[in-house]
């Protein structure tokens, strides 16, 4: 269970990480929009594993790749930006956030399971009219 100082540095560096994937972005994934879901922080806040969602790309796998690539680089604008607020700026690793992908995967079963019972119930129905 995360303790509320480490909840309070990962909505810090969310907040910082987003400003930067907003404004620089662009040079690491053009034509991608890039949002920060989640970030998860270490006990001793020295390790942050960022989630992210990404919009207009065909391979997330590719894109969460060259954001890794220029982790070092993102780390050190981030410290350029909360180096009076931290002691330790995080070593950062990201991930692919694949709610968005869980949540239509199970809408469309939903709405097949739905489909599938309407069928049944206006089959049911017949056979008992024509009865």
């Amino acid at each position: 269970m995360e303790s509320n100082r480490q909840k309070k540095f990962a909505g810090l560096l969310q907040e910082e990480l987003a400003s930067i994937f907003q404004r620089e972005g662009a040079a690491y994934l053009p034509n991608t929009l890039v949002t920060i879901t989640k970030v998860r922080v270490s006990p001793d806040l020295a390790v942050a594993k960022v989630y992210l969602s990404f919009l207009n790309t065909n391979n997330t796998s590719l894109s969460v790749a060259t954001v890794n690539s220029h982790a070092g680089e993102i780390r050190y604008k981030l410290g350029a930006r909360i180096r009076h607020q931290a002691r330790v700026i995080p070593t950062l690793t990201f991930f692919v956030d694949d709610t968005n992908e869980y949540v239509e995967r199970m809408d469309e079963i939903f709405d097949k399971i739905a489909k599938e019972r309407s069928e049944k119930d206006t089959d049911g129905r017949e056979n008992v009219e024509n009865e």
